[in-house]
C-alpha cells in the first residue's frame, strides 16, 4: 500500500469526535533543507509502546533521525528521507 495512503488510513482511524481537534499529524519542510514529521501519540495505542532512537549522519544529504519526544513521534531528514521517515513509523505502528 501507498505509504501516504497508509497513513491517511492510519490518522481516519485515530479520529473519534476528539482526538482530531487537539491532535494530529504535521508533515514540513525544514531549512537544512529537508521534512520534518510530527505525529501525536497522546489517545492512542501507541502512546506507551517503546520505540528504539534512529540516527544517522552521513552529510548533508544522507541523514535521518526519528524518536518519540513529548508524546509525539518526530521524524526529520534530508529531502530524500520523506518515505523513510513515514515508513519507519508505519513499520513501529504494524509491529505491535
Amino acid at each position: 500500500m501507498d505509504i501516504l495512503l497508509w497513513l491517511q488510513k492510519w490518522y481516519q482511524d485515530q479520529c473519534d469526535g476528539d482526538w482530531e481537534h487537539l491532535y494530529g499529524v504535521k508533515i514540513d519542510n525544514i531549512d537544512n533543507p529537508g521534512w520534518s514529521v510530527s505525529i501525536d501519540l497522546v489517545d492512542t495505542s501507541l502512546i506507551n509502546k517503546e520505540f528504539d532512537k534512529i540516527r544517522y549522519d552521513y552529510g548533508d544529504d544522507n541523514w535521518l533521525i526519528c524518536q518519540i519526544k513529548n508524546n509525539k513521534f518526530e521524524g526529520a531528514g534530508d529531502p530524500s528521507k520523506l518515505v523513510e521517515i513515514l515508513t519507519i513509523f508505519k513499520q513501529w505502528v504494524e509491529n505491535s
